[in-house]
C-alpha cells in the first residue's frame, strides 16, 4: 500500500493532492465537490476519494472539541455574532432528532447521505451541540464520510472506478 501511495505522488502533480485536500475542508463544499475537482485535476478516482475523505475529516475534532467556546465567545463578543451563533444551533438542533433517536448510525447516515446541508460538517455541528463525546462522534462521522466518499465516487464515475 506505501509503494501505491510513494507512486501515485511522485507521478502526480503533488499539487492536484493539495489542492483537492484543502477543497474538501471547505463546508458546504466538502467531498462532494473535492472528488469532481481532484479528478479533473488527474488524480485517479481512488486517489481523488482518498485524499478527499482525509481532508473532510481534518477539521471535525476541532469542531466538536472548541465549537462551543467558540459559539460562548461569539455570543459574548456581540449581539450580530449572537444572532449567527443562534442560527447555527437551531440548524444543527433542527437535524438531531433523526441522529438522536439512532445516535451512532443516525449520525454516520446524516452525514453520509451526500445532500446540500449535510456532509462532516453539520454532523460535528449536531455532534456538538447535542454533547456527543469525540470518542463516539468521531467515528459515526468517519463511517458517513467513507459512504458519502463511494457514493459521490460510484455515482459520478460508476461504482467499478472505485476498485
Amino acid at each position: 500500500m506505501t509503494d501505491y501511495i510513494v507512486n501515485a505522488l511522485t507521478s502526480t502533480d503533488l499539487g492536484a493532492y493539495f489542492v483537492t485536500l484543502i477543497v474538501s475542508m471547505i463546508p458546504v463544499i466538502e467531498l462532494r465537490g473535492a472528488i469532481p475537482l481532484g479528478v479533473g485535476l488527474g488524480l485517479s478516482h481512488f486517489d481523488a476519494m482518498w485524499v478527499s475523505m482525509l481532508g473532510n475529516m481534518l477539521p471535525v475534532p476541532f469542531i466538536i472539541l472548541f465549537i462551543r467556546p467558540i459559539f460562548k465567545w461569539m455570543t459574548k463578543k456581540s449581539e450580530r455574532l449572537g444572532r449567527l451563533v443562534a442560527r447555527l444551533e437551531a440548524k444543527a438542533e433542527g437535524k438531531w432528532d433523526t441522529v438522536r433517536k439512532y445516535q451512532f448510525f443516525g449520525l454516520a447516515v446524516f452525514v453520509g447521505i451526500p445532500l446540500p446541508g449535510t456532509g462532516a460538517w453539520t454532523g460535528a455541528l449536531i455532534a456538538a451541540v447535542m454533547g456527543m463525546r469525540l470518542r463516539s462522534a468521531l467515528p459515526s462521522i468517519l463511517l458517513g464520510v467513507i459512504m458519502a466518499g463511494l457514493l459521490v465516487t460510484g455515482i459520478t464515475y460508476g461504482f467499478t472506478s472505485i476498485f
